[in-house]
C-alpha cells in the first residue's frame, strides 16, 4: 500500500498567513526576520513532519538569515511551503535547495515593496484620508485604517497562494523582468496621483497687488438707480443684478494680484513647484528637518513682506 501523500490544506495555509502578519515582531540585527519567518512556518511544519527530530530540523533550517520587504515575504512563504510539502512526500530536496530559493527570491523582492507600498500606496491612501480629516470628517482615520489593512492582508494572502501553487517556477517570473515592470508602473502611477493631490493639501496664497487700473465709468454698475421703495426698489435691484450679469464692473478699480497671475498660467502652479523643490532637496540628501524649518522661515518672511497671505 502506497504511503498517503501529505498535503497542506487551506486551513494550514491560513494559519501561516495569519502568523506572517507578525514577521517583524522579533526582528534582530544578526539574522533579521528569521525568527518571525520560522514562527510563520510552524503550522506547516507541524502538519508535514510527524517526529520531533524532523520538526526540529525543519525549524532549524528556517532560522537561517532572512530579510526582505515584510509584505513581499508572502510569496516566498508560499514557495517554501510547496518545497517542504514535496520534501515531506519524499522528493529529493535538501536544505541547501530550500535556503537557496529563499536567498534567490528575497533579493529581487526587497526592492519592489518600497516603491509600491511605501512610495505609492501608503502616501496616496494617506493623502486621501488626510483630505477627509481636514474637512473635519471622522471617516479620515477610519478610511486609512480599513483600506490599508484590507489591501495589505489581501495582498499577503493571494501572493502566498501564488507562491504555493507556482512553487519554484515563480522564480522564472522574477527573472523575466516582471518585477521591474511592476515597480516602474507603480512608481509612475504614484507620481501621477500625488501630482493630482498636491493642490488639495498644499495651499499657497499670494495677495500681493501687482497692478491697479481704473475701470471705465461707463462699465460701472449704476447703484445710484436704487432709490425707489416697495415694488419699485425691488425692480431697481433686479436692474443692478442684470448689469452685473452682463459684465458691468462693481469696483471702481481693477486690482490684479500675484495669485490671479499664477492662476492664469496654471492653477496650482506654485504648490506644485514647491513640492518639486522639496523632492529635489530630498534627492540631494538634504535633511527633512532642515526643509521643514526652511519652509517655516519662507512662510514667515513671505507673510512679513506681503507676498504670502494667511
Amino acid at each position: 500500500m502506497a504511503d498517503e501523500q501529505i498535503q497542506l490544506t487551506k486551513k494550514d495555509r491560513l494559519h501561516v498567513w495569519w502568523r506572517s502578519q507578525f514577521l517583524q515582531a522579533s526582528w534582530n540585527y544578526e539574522r533579521m526576520q528569521n525568527v518571525g519567518w520560522a514562527y510563520s512556518m510552524i503550522p506547516a511544519l507541524k502538519k508535514l513532519y510527524k517526529t520531533e527530530d524532523d520538526r526540529a530540523a525543519a525549524l532549524k533550517r528556517h532560522l537561517e538569515f532572512f530579510n526582505t520587504h515584510p509584505y513581499l515575504a508572502s510569496p516566498v512563504l508560499g514557495v517554501e511551503m510547496s518545497l517542504e510539502e514535496k520534501r515531506a512526500n519524499g522528493a529529493a530536496i535538501d536544505d541547501k535547495a530550500i535556503q537557496g530559493v529563499k536567498i534567490g527570491m528575497m533579493g529581487p523582492l526587497a526592492g519592489v515593496g518600497d516603491p509600491i507600498f511605501w512610495g505609492t500606496m501608503r502616501p496616496v491612501i494617506g493623502a486621501f484620508a488626510a483630505s477627509l480629516a481636514l474637512k473635519s470628517s471622522w471617516l479620515g482615520p477610519i478610511f486609512f485604517f480599513v483600506v490599508w489593512n484590507v489591501m495589505r492582508m489581501a495582498f499577503l494572502w493571494y501572493t502566498q497562494e501564488l507562491g504555493y501553487r507556482q512553487g519554484e517556477n515563480i522564480t522564472q517570473d522574477l527573472s523575466g523582468g516582471f518585477m521591474q515592470k511592476l515597480t516602474t508602473g507603480a512608481s509612475i502611477l504614484g507620481m501621477f496621483i500625488m501630482g493630482v493631490l498636491v493642490p488639495r493639501w498644499t495651499t499657497m496664497k499670494f495677495p500681493m497687488i501687482t497692478s491697479t487700473i481704473a475701470n471705465d465709468k461707463k462699465s460701472l454698475v449704476d447703484f445710484s438707480a436704487i432709490n425707489g421703495t416697495g415694488a419699485h426698489k425691488a425692480e431697481d435691484w433686479r436692474n443692478v443684478i442684470d448689469q452685473i450679469r452682463n459684465g458691468s464692473n462693481v469696483d471702481v478699480n481693477k486690482v490684479t494680484t500675484l495669485q490671479a497671475t499664477f492662476d492664469q498660467l496654471i492653477y496650482g502652479l506654485m504648490p506644485l513647484l514647491l513640492t518639486l523643490v522639496c523632492v529635489w532637496l530630498l534627492r540631494k540628501k538634504v535633511s527633512p528637518i532642515i526643509i521643514i524649518f526652511a519652509l517655516f522661515g519662507l512662510g514667515i518672511l513671505g507673510y512679513w513682506s506681503g507676498v504670502l497671505g494667511a
